[in-house]
């Protein structure tokens, strides 16, 4: 197996990587701890060279348009489509189970002031 990704596909993904960390931590919230953004960019950036080299690896740069410096970028856009559906997931489920008692921020389990 022959990995072609070039500099210029590199940097495309890490900065895909980077901005798919950032909209994933805005959509699961403050309910996740705070290096999730880092946590989703790093497994964006893995799974998107898995799909770029090895899914896809086989394909020339004719068979898959556009190709940024080896990079396949349609192809890595289906990881977005994927982590964007398991951030929305993950959100609900946090959600649902609600935020821990006595936890710094907690909004939820505040007892009412009287009325």
């Amino acid at each position: 197996m022959r990995w072609d990704l070039g500099f210029a596909g590199l940097t495309v993904l890490a900065g895909m990587s980077l901005v798919f960390g950032m909209v994933a931590h805005l959509i699961i919230g403050r309910t996740a701890m705070r290096w999730v953004w880092l946590i989703a960019a790093g497994a964006y950036f893995i799974a998107g060279l898995l799909v770029s080299e090895v899914w896809f690896g086989w394909a020339t740069g004719e068979e898959l348009q556009p190709n940024i410096d080896g990079l396949s970028f349609d192809e890595v856009n289906l990881v977005t489509l994927f982590g964007i559906i398991a951030a929305v997931v993950l959100r609900y489920l946090l959600r649902r189970k609600g935020p821990s008692s006595g936890a710094p921020g907690d909004v939820h389990k505040r007892p009412r002031q009287g009325i």
